[in-house]
């Protein structure tokens, strides 16, 4: 490798070692505190409210849970490629190479500093990252330069040029003890990133733990919960999703961390009085206990983003008649911990349906990356319109007055669940061995008596009725299954659901943006 070559490689690293530390300090430091102030997931979080919706759509159809990690890495990519150029740059002009990184630093701080609800203290983690970072830069270009003075030329770093290399000037040839100085400061600011950054995701990890809370029995119990077909049809979706394992699909990148004993919720707004609750005070409330499917509007036909579970907590009503809703509102506007904002239609959500503001989970506390302490459920709406996760604000508003998110977005505000069928135990392309193929899934129909029949096709021929599994209500997803003599050769199988009141599963296709997805699904197989 040639003197000027590596003298390139080693700057760039030098940008890249001080980044990196940086980086791992503004970490550490925002773990103490709110880990949603750390400057990678503050940028992360930016990029998501800037992306146009039907990059977000892509992002989630192509990646699905998977989409936070990789945007986290791809902004991180970013920032290193940048850093790698302050560091080439600082080899020639030390200040301007600093300033490179602390552009990126500001860009960080204005990320943080733009967020709902930020606070002055937020960007102290950024300011850590920008002293570190730049600090840790300052101190390799001092080690690395003979005399410790700034050199322009290719020979100017005691690793540009190998010792007695014939083109490398006298001046230039590096003494032992600063090429060891050099070869000392990126192990121990490599190591002390390394420390750093493992202590900050030990805290966070350790913070992130869920809370002791004993919740009560409810005053109004569901029913007993019928068994699955989860044991006699292998592949099929269990009837009820165990909280590790329910979807998320969030703006989130991190899993919010919320103080339960400094969180309240505040009912205000066009009320008669303001009302704020603590969490002990939703305990001594009356609870109901219901089983109900959640759905993400980003869920495309025969998508993850769905799940069943049995929820604990307070009548949506209720907690609304404390305050008395005034006669100007038709929007339940809410907001949660960090300034996430979501609206709900207010006759949708007081209309009899069973909409809670839920505080337990499968006989457990919400888990918190599911929203604990608290979160708003309106069976049979979308989760934007509808889900508020770690809620703090309920204000009684109307649609003309403010918008929430996911409205500026140009999304739907009235978007009810469209009835839709998944299959399970047979994936697109498979191939399978001729005989008989139980063909199962999940069906929902929220708000329309649940779901009656689904009917299967092959190869475009007639709708079949499947049997079902146990109906465990209006709002509750239903298992199927369909015993078929597949035959060989290429076949198509589809499946659609109709619900208790009739309606039939649309065939017509549409994307989710605005308003959620719509068509059947249908998948080629091969039989031999």
């Amino acid at each position: 490798m040639s003197p000027t070559l590596r003298g390139r490689l080693t700057w760039a690293g030098f940008g890249l070692l001080s980044t990196l530390t940086g980086t791992a300090a503004g970490h550490l430091v925002a773990s103490l505190d709110d880990v949603d102030t750390s400057p990678v997931l503050a940028v992360g979080s930016s990029v998501i409210d800037l992306t146009p919706t039907p990059v977000k759509e892509w992002a989630i159809a192509q990646f699905g849970t998977a989409d936070k990690p990789i945007l986290i890495g791809s902004v991180m990519a970013g920032v290193l490629l940048l850093a790698a150029v302050a560091g080439l740059v600082a080899r020639r002009r030390l200040v301007l190479g600093a300033a490179i990184e602390a552009v990126l630093v500001a860009v960080a701080g204005t990320a943080v500093m733009t967020r709902p609800g930020a606070e002055l203290l937020d960007v102290v983690p950024t300011v850590a990252t920008g002293v570190v970072g730049v600090g840790s830069l300052l101190l390799l270009a001092r080690l690395a330069t003979p005399g410790h003075e700034a050199r322009t030329d290719d020979a100017a770093h005691p690793m540009l040029a190998a010792e007695g290399a014939p083109d490398a000037p006298a001046e230039a040839r590096t003494p032992g003890a600063s090429r060891r100085g050099v070869l000392i400061a990126t192990g121990v600011l490599a190591l002390a990133a390394t420390v750093m950054a493992s202590a900050g995701q030990l805290i966070r990890s350790i913070r992130a733990r869920p809370e002791d809370v004993t919740l009560p029995a409810p005053t109004d119990p569901a029913g007993a919960f019928p068994e699955g077909l989860e044991a006699q049809v292998d592949g099929i979706t269990p009837l009820r999703i165990a909280n590790e394992d329910f979807y998320r699909v969030d703006t989130r990148l991190d899993t919010p961390v919320v103080d339960l004993e400094s969180w309240t919720l505040t009912i205000d707004g066009d009320v008669e009085r303001e009302v704020v609750l603590t969490f002990d005070d939703l305990l001594e409330m009356d609870l109901i206990e219901r089983d109900i499917t959640l759905t993400c509007v980003s869920n495309s036909v025969g998508g993850e983003f769905v799940g069943g579970a049995r929820w604990l907590g307070v009548r949506l009503t209720d907690i609304l008649d404390l305050a008395g809703v005034g006669p100007d509102a038709d929007q339940i506007f809410s907001t949660d911990f960090d300034g996430m904002t979501i609206s709900t239609p207010l006759d949708l959500a007081t209309d009899g349906r069973d909409s809670m503001i839920a505080i337990g989970m499968n006989g457990e506390a919400l888990p918190r990356a599911n929203g604990f302490p608290a979160r708003m459920i309106v069976p049979g709406l979308y989760g934007f319109i509808s889900a508020t996760k770690w809620i703090t604000r309920i204000t009684l508003t109307t649609y003309a007055e403010k918008e929430a998110y996911w409205t500026e977005r140009d999304w739907a505000t009235d978007a009810p669940i469209k009835i839709s069928t998944r299959i399970d135990t047979i994936s697109a392309l498979d191939q399978l061995d001729a005989g008989e193929v139980l063909v199962g899934g999940v069906a929902w129909a929220q708000q329309r008596g649940g779901v009656a029949t689904v009917q299967v096709q092959i190869d475009g021929g007639a709708w079949e009725d499947a049997e079902m599994g146990p109906d465990v209500g209006n709002d509750y997803w239903r298992q199927w299954f369909y015993r078929w003599d597949a035959r060989p050769g290429s076949h198509t199988v589809a499946a659609r659901a109709i619900s208790g009141d009739g309606e039939t599963q649309t065939a017509v296709r549409a994307v989710p943006f605005p308003e959620g997805s719509s068509g059947i699904q249908s998948l080629q197989v091969t039989v031999s």
